[in-house]
């Protein structure tokens, strides 16, 4: 029934899917302003809240968890006689397990319309939720809860660097031309605590957590298929997220870039020519979607002195889309090892690779 429900509100976005002309592009210039835009809005398109983190419990059992919400407009045309059920926005939402130390991977996925309050993003209560997986805000600390089949987190956040803006004069460009941009920020480093509970048994853990948010319409070009996205966390205390765009040719677009935050929060802007992000020869292929995704990477940003080998202590963390409206993708914890100038340094991350099971347009 929910598989039939799922199709069913993704086939209603694509048929009553709207010219952009609907919607704001993403524009240099924007003022950001915290907590407004923590969260919803509604005059772009598209919009996504990303957690992701490692955690372990005190005897080393080692998890890593994502718990995704989406919103995406459908109608934005206002109507008077507009009822309860109307569908201006689909919300869908992603929640996987990486039970690292058990090599398991659980996911589950759903999609609402925001109805009599199934789904939605509230400033005033300072929560986002899809059913009964949900973020709710209480200053600096964000409570995660999510109860999947086998599987829930009940986690709380608390910042430990202030939000960072990535990008450019307000945007985050992901090709050229006007409009081809997201307004991006993230909270690069949470620390984490809280209850995972999987098969029955239950894991008080702690460790660290990545949060992204973005809002956009149209992001990317025609020639675009995909990207690889990297949240990293170094053992010195700063932060990197890389993320590489992909041509459909194969060749990388230069409108790639990252950013890296030092211990005390600053925030470095870095161009496509300031790093390297270069997959390596592992490979694992889907038995389920048939995509190969290159499991090993080597990053180096010379200009910070940096060169990391990235890598994963599981191999299948991919999230199998149930329907034709959402994208398959891999996306899970993984471990990183090198060193920055003469001293080594370590840490874990996130991985993110889309477009390796089929194309990806926003």
């Amino acid at each position: 029934m929910r598989s039939k429900i799922h199709v069913f509100l993704v086939l209603v976005l694509f048929l009553t899917l709207p010219a952009f002309s609907q919607y704001q592009t993403a524009m240099p210039g924007y003022h950001y302003q915290f907590p407004r835009d923590y969260f919803n809005h509604p005059e772009f398109q598209t919009e996504w809240w990303y957690y992701t983190g490692n955690l372990k419990s005190s005897d080393g059992h080692r998890f890593g968890f994502e718990l995704t919400f989406f919103r995406e407009g459908a109608n934005r045309n206002s109507r008077s006689n507009e009822s309860t059920w109307t569908v201006r926005d689909l919300y869908i939402a992603h929640f996987a397990l990486s039970d690292i130390t058990n090599h398991q991977f659980l996911q589950q996925e759903r999609i609402n319309r925001a109805g009599p309050g199934l789904a939605g993003i509230s400033e005033k209560d300072n929560r986002i939720w899809n059913g009964n997986w949900q973020v709710v805000w209480n200053a600096d600390r964000q409570q995660l809860s999510a109860v999947g089949d086998a599987f829930r987190i009940d986690l709380s956040t608390r910042t430990e660097k202030q939000p960072i803006i990535h990008g450019l004069n307000g945007i985050s460009q992901k090709a050229a031309g006007q409009g081809h941009a997201s307004h991006y920020i993230s909270f690069t480093r949470l620390l984490t605590t809280g209850r995972i509970t999987v098969n029955g048994s239950q894991f008080s853990v702690e460790g660290s957590a990545w949060m992204d948010h973005e809002f956009f319409t149209n992001q990317l070009s025609p020639d675009e298929a995909g990207w690889d996205w990297l949240s990293l966390q170094l053992s010195d205390n700063t932060e990197l997220m890389l993320y590489r765009l992909r041509h459909k040719d194969g060749s990388v677009d230069p409108f790639s870039s990252g950013s890296y935050v030092d211990a005390q929060g600053t925030t470095i802007h870095l161009s496509e020519a300031d790093f390297s992000m270069q997959p390596g020869t592992e490979l694992w292929a889907s038995p389920e979607t048939k995509g190969n995704y290159p499991l090993s990477w080597r990053v180096s940003v010379p200009k910070l002195q940096i060169d990391l080998n990235i890598t994963t202590p599981l191999r299948s963390q991919e999230i199998v889309s149930r329907g034709k409206g959402t994208p398959s993708y891999w996306e899970g914890a993984i471990d990183l090892a090198g060193h920055r100038g003469d001293l080594p340094v370590s840490g874990v991350g996130y991985l993110e690779m889309t477009g390796y099971a089929g194309a990806v347009q926003f």
